[in-house]
């Protein structure tokens, strides 16, 4: 449902609201020398991860040894839910780090959950902060770029998947009563041109959602800021879901994509620190 949601941060307690408010934003940070991307707290394992799929990639012996030491009883991985292969290896080549987390968890038998916000609260969050037809090209082009890079899906392979996602979030907007300005590829196209009317809506490249970027300097217009807002908004869900269940007596075990960890580092240490 695309409703603009904010009952579940109404709800949270006083002190837990006052550390979701120190995480950090993208536009103030910069990488430091030395930067660890892990966070290990009272009850709380987050590491941070690339993006990679390759099974021989250090990151993924570092995350199984790091699962082993804190014999987790929760995990939470970052992303939708694509499931796991029937192997480790072919697991990580087909659903990158957050898969390999579910293939663990699996093994160990503990239950796995997704630190997203639902659609409707993250999308929501954004139309508060920037036009419909802004964040529906941001969430369509980002998703085109990523079946490009990853997938290697480019012509018709490529406007079938995003028919297919565009239809998906047509059927919600209709159930939300939402008018959305485009429904489908032609109208992405068409969106698309306006903004960019030199540039194949195909094409768009993966580094103008950089949330560390430069709108100006990349051509991307908004979608590094767009980009920068919802992992914002993310950083602090994320935060709610870890520190709940780790102070509810779970031992918690996470992996996100590594700039999450110091973005949320100050919130976690802050949210672990009081009474139980």
């Amino acid at each position: 449902m695309l409703i603009i949601a904010i009952a579940a941060a109404a709800s949270q307690p006083a002190a837990q609201q006052d550390c979701t408010a120190q995480v950090l934003d993208y536009a103030d940070w910069r990488e430091a020398p030395g930067q660890q991307w892990d966070f290990r707290g009272e009850g709380l394992t987050l590491i941070g991860a690339a993006h990679e799929r390759d099974p021989a990639h250090e990151q993924f012996a570092r995350i199984a040894s790091a699962f082993r030491e804190a014999a987790p009883t929760m995990a939470f991985f970052e992303g939708p839910d694509r499931g796991i292969g029937e192997t480790a290896e072919e697991t990580i080549r087909s659903r990158g780090e957050s898969g390999y987390l579910r293939f663990l968890a699996r093994e160990a038998n503990i239950p796995v959950r997704s630190l997203e916000p639902n659609p409707g609260e993250q999308l929501g969050m954004l139309l508060r902060q920037y036009p419909l037809d802004q964040v529906l090209l941001f969430f369509s082009l980002r998703e085109a770029a990523r079946l490009g890079d990853r997938d290697n899906l480019a012509g018709e392979r490529l406007d079938a998947a995003m028919s297919t996602l565009l239809g998906r979030i047509a059927r919600m907007g209709q159930q939300a009563g939402i008018t959305l300005t485009f429904t489908d590829v032609p109208g992405l196209a068409a969106a698309a041109a306006r903004y960019w009317p030199d540039r194949d809506w195909r094409t768009v490249p993966g580094s103008w959602f950089d949330p560390l970027g430069n709108d100006a300097e990349t051509g991307g217009i908004f979608l590094a800021a767009i980009n920068r807002a919802d992992s914002n908004n993310r950083n602090r869900h994320m935060v709610r879901l870890l520190s709940e269940a780790a102070r509810s007596g779970e031992r918690v075990f996470g992996v996100v994509g590594r700039n999450h960890v110091p973005m949320q580092a100050p919130a976690l240490a802050c949210a672990l620190a009081g009474p139980r």
